[in-house]
């Protein structure tokens, strides 16, 4: 089969349209995807104007299909079962999740246990590798899971049902912290499930100031998983007296004495300059690269020994055909506490 179907940008707007089926680059992979999921900046992308053609999703969890003659023998393996995230449309026409077939870094993709299904898994790829950035290359001074924390110390992580903070929470767990986080009530049972120690409502008057009491007035470490103007100055008062370091998901100014703010893109995990439309110019950053081969293997650790969970999914009907559709709805807000995810193929018996 020489070609595939895939929702691409089409005069403004998305369509599903049979396209020329990509070939792995020398240290890339092929993946026949089974399921893929919508993460908020496909939405960004399209507002940001991708180019004509530019296949759209990030997330995907498929099969290795084709391996590129320049990745290392044992890196991987034709037939694994594998789930990652590729930058959308940001430097080649195959790089896209919304479709049959993805190219994907070698390096950089979780191996699956035979457990866990492709819709379970779609939603690994940039919220899991994202919550590890925003812990350990953001900010520093998080203990990791292979060496945890001797004594336990808080951390924040503000709207802990998004997909990054339900992974931030257990990966800071599992790292020995205590955590608290912020989440609509009806999914504070979930989040509590995961490991959170406590969860207020973002939506309290109170919020900042319990938070500083149930810190003691010692947080040092915080999260933000939306980072608009309005959850950063939350964020930002809820850092004790000593001063300390939050995460950001997205580029906005923190002014808050005492209080080191960093954002870093999650795509400079996957070894590729990319010339961002708003932002301007990402590099290669070596360290963020190796940083992604190191988190892949660490999810793909954590997955096999059974301590790590993948959120819940809306799996939707149809399939890519109603991908717009599905974007529109996370538009308007409407995603609480699961992925949208979309089957794109069967797996044969």
């Amino acid at each position: 089969m020489s070609t595939m179907k895939a929702v691409v940008c089409n005069n403004g707007n998305i369509a599903l349209k049979d396209i020329p089926k990509p070939k792995s680059g020398p240290t890339e992979v092929l993946v026949k995807v089974f399921a893929a999921a919508q993460n908020p900046p496909d939405n960004m992308k399209i507002t940001f104007g991708m180019p004509e053609g530019a296949i759209l999703g990030h997330d995907f969890a498929g099969r290795v299909e084709a391996i590129g003659a320049e990745v290392p023998p044992g890196v991987r393996f034709l037939g694994e079962r594998v789930a990652g995230f590729v930058n959308s449309g940001a430097d080649e026409e195959a790089s896209g999740a919304f479709a049959e077939y993805c190219v994907a870094n070698a390096s950089v993709l979780v191996s699956l246990p035979d457990s866990l299904a492709y819709e379970d898994a779609a939603g690994l790829g940039m919220a899991g590798f994202t919550a590890a950035q925003a812990l350990w290359t953001s900010q520093k001074g998080i203990p990791a899971p292979k060496a945890p924390a001797a004594a336990a110390f808080p951390i924040l992580v503000w709207a802990g049902a998004t997909a990054v903070g339900q992974y931030t929470i257990q990966l800071a767990k599992l790292s020995g912290l205590r955590v608290v986080t912020t989440a609509s009530p009806k999914n504070h049972e979930l989040l509590k499930t995961l490991g959170a120690d406590a969860v207020f409502d973002y939506r309290d008057a109170e919020v900042v100031s319990k938070i500083r009491a149930w810190t003691d007035n010692q947080l040092a470490h915080a999260v933000d998983c939306i980072s608009d103007a309005t959850t950063t100055r939350q964020v930002a008062a809820c850092i004790g007296t000593s001063g300390g370091s939050m995460a950001l998901m997205l580029k906005e100014p923190v002014d808050a004495p005492g209080v080191h703010a960093q954002f870093d893109l999650c795509s400079t995990m996957l070894g590729k300059p990319w010339d961002h439309p708003i932002m301007g110019l990402f590099p290669v950053i070596p360290e963020h690269y190796e940083f992604g081969k190191a988190t892949a293997q660490l999810l793909t650790q954590l997955l096999r020994e059974g301590k790590l969970r993948t959120t819940p999914v809306k799996l939707v009907p149809n399939g890519l055909s109603d991908v717009g559709e599905w974007l529109e709805y996370m538009k308007q807000g409407k995603v609480s506490g699961e992925k949208i995810t979309y089957r794109v193929a069967q797996e044969s018996k």
